[in-house]
């Protein structure tokens, strides 16, 4: 595992976001406080409604916070234009979400690459050819993402990530719509690209054996985040979310 004590690749600090929902304020975010090591894979779990994902969009720049201040490595987002914004997330982060975004007139190969055409960068062949050989897509890249099984469309989606070499792939749910065999091969392949090229992962995930996949597990309920532990395993994980439900925390 390879944990580097330099710049963090994400950091969130005192991370706010509220919403308008008729006559009342909904807090999604309150105050939030977290670093995200470079080479590492971070789990954030958490009931249905506790911010999780919003935490994500946030950190990521697909949110703007009500307060608070996000850097992806020491670029801090809030000082960013939309226009800035925008070039930060396409050429500094990958994203790997359960809707997949492809656009199915093209081929698997020109899916990976779009990110790329579109900001006027030249692909590296021998990167690209790299990375679809590591997730296992070398004989269907001239097939259209249609004519993929659900855990190809996946690994579509972790190689398109990885084409630009990001600094920090986010994942939101990325396994919730796979099965239990196919979900296990996209789990081990994020968890392979942290350890074989230091490459940083965080990841959305309600399931705690997707969870046990990860280097640490930070845990929110209400906004806030409740635990922050180091890998303590799917079992403990369980045992961690359903002590939330007890209390009342979960919705």
């Amino acid at each position: 595992m390879s944990v580097y004590m330099e710049q963090p690749a994400v950091r969130v600090e005192g991370l706010t976001r509220t919403y308008a929902a008729g006559d009342q304020t909904v807090t999604a975010l309150a105050g939030v406080d977290a670093t995200f090591a470079r080479g590492t894979f971070t789990a954030v779990m958490g009931p249905s409604g506790s911010g999780k994902s919003t935490l994500l969009q946030a950190a990521a720049g697909l949110d703007r916070p009500t307060a608070g201040r996000a850097w992806i490595g020491d670029t801090e987002l809030s000082r960013l234009s939309e226009t800035a914004l925008t070039k930060l997330r396409r050429d500094r982060i990958g994203f790997v979400f359960q809707a997949y975004n492809f656009i199915n007139a093209l081929t698997v190969e020109e899916n990976i690459v779009l990110p790329m055409r579109l900001s006027g960068a030249r692909p590296d062949r021998r990167w690209l050819a790299h990375v679809v050989e590591r997730v296992g897509l070398g004989a269907r890249l001239r097939h259209r993402p249609a004519q993929l099984s659900g855990g190809q469309q996946q690994r579509v989606a972790i190689a398109r990530a990885l084409a630009m070499r990001p600094d920090v792939i986010f994942a939101d749910e990325p396994t919730g719509a796979l099965d239990t065999g196919t979900a296990a091969e996209v789990l081990a392949l994020l968890r392979a690209i942290v350890d074989e090229h230091a490459q940083t992962v965080v990841m959305v995930t309600h399931d705690p054996v997707a969870a046990s996949y990860a280097d640490r597990v930070v845990v929110l309920a209400d906004g806030r985040i409740v635990a922050d532990m180091p890998q303590p395993g799917a079992d403990r994980i369980a045992e961690h979310l359903a002590s939330l439900g007890r209390a009342g925390r979960v919705g």
